[in-house]
């Protein structure tokens, strides 16, 4: 495994030390995320989007409808995509102080658009994997109308930075000696009780795969 490529749009100006170049870190970040914010320009404007994904390997999936202004502009262009994980409030005894604990990826590359159907079918697997595993094996597979529909992109992840905060706040050491609470709230992520569709069929189960999702 390789590490991260050091470029000057991956470089941290502020704060090196929170820096990670080990590659598997940066799979962790993405394999934990389920929403990334995809920055490109549209139409002479910026933008960011935020949307589902999926890795594997080294190449990141995106997908859309074909007739999305975004994804028809993002092969012609550079793109930024950005995964964040927000993992406590940090409480300083000084306001300047206050920050939060974070786990952060960003992604730069040229998206390449997917023609081949079979390399279509596998990035839009990797998206539904990525978001509910197991559901690939049970849902209906897509149409050839669908599919032609369906604009999936491959992002590279051939450079990328990673930044990540953790532990307690960083007072000055004059303020140590202030009666004033100081610490970390955590923050987590939770899967809450599935929610059936109100015009599911009577006596149709919430799969074995759905459940794990929630307990996991």
């Amino acid at each position: 495994m390789t590490a991260l490529s050091s470029t000057g749009r991956t470089r941290l100006g502020r704060n090196p030390d929170r820096a990670r170049g080990d590659r598997a870190v940066l799979y962790e970040i993405l394999d934990a995320g389920l929403i990334c914010h995809l920055g490109l320009i549209v139409d002479g404007s910026p933008r960011v989007l935020p949307t589902g994904y999926g890795r594997l390997d080294d190449t990141l999936y995106v997908h859309g409808s074909t007739g999305a202004s975004s994804l028809m502009a993002g092969p012609s262009q550079d793109v930024c995509v950005t995964v964040t994980h927000l993992d406590g409030i940090v409480i300083a005894r000084s306001l300047f102080h206050h920050s939060v604990n974070y786990r952060s990826a960003v992604v730069f590359g040229r998206p390449r658009p997917l023609t081949d159907p079979d390399e279509k079918l596998t990035g839009i697997r990797t998206i539904t994997e990525h978001l509910a595993p197991g559901q690939w094996d049970v849902a209906r597979q897509p149409t050839r109308k669908e599919l032609a529909a369906t604009s999936v992109l491959a992002i590279p992840l051939a450079e990328a930075s990673v930044k990540i905060r953790q532990g307690p706040p960083s007072d000055d050491d004059e303020d140590y000696a202030l009666d004033i609470w100081a610490g970390v709230i955590p923050v987590h992520q939770a899967f809450g009780a599935p929610s059936p569709d109100p015009v599911l069929r009577p006596g149709v189960a919430v799969p074995g795969h759905i459940a794990r999702r929630v307990t996991s």
